[in-house]
């Protein structure tokens, strides 16, 4: 079996942009930053040996407020910049019914299957409660990277951090990742 960490894309690869306390995504190829840090960390992660997957919600495409073009331009860039071996997005708005659409783990269950990943000696990494719920729910540990957003903070999460370079050095310190 195959170890993974799950990745949020906006406020854990790139920057999200915050406005009056909430996240957003980036506009448009402009308007992407990557975090520092995240280079090192992903690369530390691929050498390591784990699967890398960016699963990330993207409903202003349904919402009509972002083209779906402008969504894949900006995965195709983060794909082509990192060691990412998959990016699942759900395009779906809350009221769709979508099982990838986070909270919900149909995203990281189906990559299991896919990849054959052991969930329980994986990882799924964000900075909103969706995130880390969709990972408690696959049976991940997940990493809460923790912003202080002005919004629904998560329940549960294994580890709380600031940044992916935090989290990385949390995961690589890990009796499970000792093991192997």
């Amino acid at each position: 079996m195959r170890r993974a960490v799950f990745l949020d894309r906006d406020g854990v690869i790139n920057r999200a942009i915050v406005r009056n306390g909430k996240p957003y995504p980036p506009a448009n190829i402009t308007e992407v930053e990557i975090l520092p840090g995240v280079a090192e960390a992903l690369g530390a992660l691929h050498e390591a040996g784990f699967m890398l997957i960016v699963v990330t919600n993207q409903p202003d495409v349904a919402r009509g407020t972002t083209p779906m073009a402008v969504v894949e331009e900006i995965n195709h860039y983060l794909d082509n910049c990192f060691p990412i071996d998959e990016i699942r997005t759900c395009y779906h708005d809350s009221d769709a019914g979508c099982d990838c659409r986070k909270p919900l783990p149909g995203a990281l269950l189906a990559a299991a299957k896919q990849y054959g990943i052991d969930l329980c000696e994986s990882y799924m990494v964000g900075d909103r409660w969706r995130d880390t719920e969709a990972g408690v729910r696959a049976g991940c540990k997940t990493i809460f990277i923790d912003y202080g957003y002005d919004e629904k903070q998560p329940e549960f999460f294994t580890f709380r951090v600031n940044s992916l370079k935090e989290a990385t050095t949390i995961i690589l310190r890990d009796p499970l990742y000792e093991k192997h």
